[in-house]
């Protein structure tokens, strides 16, 4: 792993509680445990929060948090965003399609580019991309995501180190199209990379090889990344603490509706806030 990767988490959680910052987090079909985690983010100075959903079905689960009543979170979480009555967005529960459309819409951006910041099994942190089915359907959009994220990671001291991967060995050339055409595509991203100036490599299918060695790791279209985050954090025994959308004036990160846990995705907007203001 990248020296520096290991301490990531803690340069995290102390730019979280350096700022504060107020935070929105979606809520649809409240559960005790979304409820708990954010009022444990509370508890633990990283943010203040507010829950933007149902009130009726928050309140009766129970919270002393701030509540802002409306049926339809996924509209309005953009809306509160780009009004600035939030520093930082957290999606939730809210649904996906609804909540990033509205985004785009209120912010003016016609394209939007995630990159996940997840946990192995052991604890270690890393980032990957592409993980929306859609995204990462081109060499350019991949170096483009590959871009914005090494800006972002960057923020918080931490040099990007993007392990690349393909569909198969070298040494499986000749033997399916596809897999040669990921092959070929595997080096030019890693090539094309290092003369932008980040540290990259060709791993191949060897994912155990890349994460080893990068912080980062870049998978060969949206399927696969997002395939391996439910494989990771559903299967696997890892952690998926959420991604974000990679804008420069607004701080939004994105959650799975699944598992219902939103401390350290609240932890991170909070961060990204902070490495925001210092940029």
């Amino acid at each position: 792993m990248q020296e520096g990767t290991e301490k990531l988490l803690d340069i995290i959680r102390n730019k979280a509680l350096a700022t504060k910052a107020r935070v929105a987090l979606g809520v649809r079909n409240p559960t005790p445990k979304l409820i708990r985690s954010a009022e444990d983010a509370m508890k633990e100075g990283y943010a203040e929060v507010v829950l933007v959903g149902n009130a009726r079905e928050i309140s009766e689960i129970g919270t002393s948090l701030e509540i802002i009543d409306t049926l339809d979170p996924e509209t309005a979480l953009g809306t509160l965003l780009a009004s600035g009555e939030f520093d930082a967005v957290v999606r939730g529960t809210a649904k996906a399609s609804g909540t990033l459309s509205h985004l785009k819409k209120v912010t003016g951006i016609d394209k939007l580019y995630r990159v996940a910041f997840l946990l192995t099994a052991d604890g270690t942190p890393f980032f990957l991309a592409p993980v929306g089915i859609d995204e990462g359907g081109s060499i350019s959009d991949k170096i483009e995501l590959v871009r914005r994220s090494a800006d972002y990671i960057r923020r918080f001291g931490v040099e990007p180190s993007v392990g690349v991967l393909s569909g198969g060995r070298m040494g499986d050339l000749g033997r399916d199209r596809e897999v040669d055409r990921t092959l070929a595509e595997g080096d030019f991203i890693a090539n094309r990379l290092q003369e932008m100036g980040i540290k990259a490599k060709h791993y191949t299918i060897l994912i155990e090889d890349a994460i080893s060695e990068s912080n980062f790791i870049l998978a060969p279209d949206g399927i696969t990344g997002n395939l391996m985050f439910r494989s990771l954090v559903f299967l696997g025994g890892g952690d998926g603490i959420g991604a974000p959308v990679l804008m420069d004036d607004y701080v939004f990160v994105d959650t799975s509706r699944v598992g219902g846990h939103y401390t350290l995705a609240i932890m991170l907007a909070s961060a990204l806030v902070k490495t925001r203001e210092e940029v």
